[in-house]
């Protein structure tokens, strides 16, 4: 079965040059152009919407102030309004670690690449032991002779949907890496989120670990993990978390998923497609989920990282939740390294929800305020 010549490198702003061809062939200089053009209008029009937009409601602007000075941890929450643009939140600019979230990222520039014909998503992949990853990759017990074929939509699904790690450094490969990822993002103007590096390489990094093909094995990886002196694990996980390689805002998150919802980063196929894996995911049914009354949709990515010490880095949940009347907010939680136990986080982030339920509420008049 035939797969796609993979491409070393992206190359955008201005003209688009490839290294070499995905399926569909180099780009011509006249869709270079185009794309180009749309890129700028795509960014122009995320900046004007965001100067433009009106100030967040004080009394949601306030019910997150609260939530946040509760939970007494480094905690960054931002609601957008898809609609009006404005920004409520907490924290809300200064970069976290996004962990899986970034999958969204790579979906993203997966399903732009396909909508300029770089990218046929029905187009075969073949996967094998040299694709292994880390932690929870299911896709490893599909090989047969230590290889798996499969269509690009079914690893983006798996990628989406479960959160799968060797189904998404793959998909990423093929976009030229994280450099090619981070280069398409910029070129559609989102200039403040990134995937930083493969889940694999980003994994190894936050425990101290350099990366090696015997880690996608069994529990390798844990084992090499635990080898490790503990002044090298915690100093690596200190770095991770101050600087994190794989960092975005949460306003930043928010506003592109804003874009997304508003259609202005993919086609209308394309944003169906992705929006609707987000709607299908299987992680974290009670985390932003947990907080939504009947009649409310959310179509999410979560994230969530290594523990060490009695502290998980990185647990987060971001999305889009659509009231019954369809006005849909685009909401990002993210916990940099939190010490709570888990029903606290669920507990934080169902809070964040009912207070976007709470401002929804004010607005309409469609019934009272939600309960804690």
């Amino acid at each position: 079965m035939a797969g796609w010549i993979p491409r070393k490198r992206v190359i955008v702003f201005g003209v688009l040059v490839a290294a070499a061809a995905l399926a569909g062939g180099l780009v011509s200089a006249d869709r270079a152009t185009k794309q180009a053009a749309s890129a700028r209008l795509t960014a122009t029009r995320l900046t004007i919407f965001q100067e433009t937009a009106p100030e967040a409601p004080a009394a949601l602007q306030a019910r997150l102030e609260q939530l946040v000075a509760s939970y007494r941890e480094d905690v960054g929450v931002a609601v957008t309004d898809v609609t009006d643009g404005w920004t409520a939140g907490v924290d809300q600019d200064r970069p976290y670690p996004q962990q899986s979230v970034s999958k969204l990222w790579v979906a993203i520039a997966l399903m732009r690449a396909a909508d300029e014909g770089r990218v046929a998503i029905d187009g075969w992949l073949t996967m094998t032991d040299a694709d292994r990853s880390v932690f929870f990759q299911p896709v490893v017990a599909e090989y047969r002779s230590g290889s798996y074929a499969a269509p690009v939509s079914e690893l983006l699904r798996r990628a989406l949907v479960e959160s799968d790690n060797a189904a998404n450094d793959r998909l990423m490969r093929e976009l030229g890496g994280p450099e090619g990822v981070g280069a398409a993002l910029e070129d559609m103007g989102l200039k403040d989120v990134k995937v930083g590096a493969y889940e694999r390489d980003l994994q190894a990094l936050t425990a101290g670990l350099s990366w090696q093909h015997a880690y996608g094995f069994g529990r390798n990886f844990q084992h090499a993990r635990e080898a490790l002196p503990m002044p090298v694990r915690e100093a690596a996980a200190d770095a991770y978390v101050a600087e994190p390689q794989d960092g975005a805002s949460p306003a930043a998150i928010t506003a592109a998923l804003a874009a997304l919802s508003r259609g202005e980063l993919l086609s209308a196929e394309s944003t169906a497609r992705v929006t609707g894996l987000m709607t299908a995911a299987r992680t974290g049914p009670r985390r932003l989920k947990g907080g939504l009354p009947a009649g409310w949709s959310i179509a999410h990515k979560t994230g969530t990282g290594q523990d060490f010490q009695g502290a998980s880095l990185g647990i987060n949940d971001v999305g889009l939740l659509t009231a019954p009347d369809g006005r849909t907010y685009a909401v990002a939680v993210m916990m940099r390294r939190t010490r709570h136990s888990v029903p606290a986080r669920l507990a934080f982030m169902q809070a964040v929800s009912r207070a976007v339920v709470e401002q929804w509420l004010r607005d309409t008049g469609s019934g009272s305020v939600v309960a804690d």
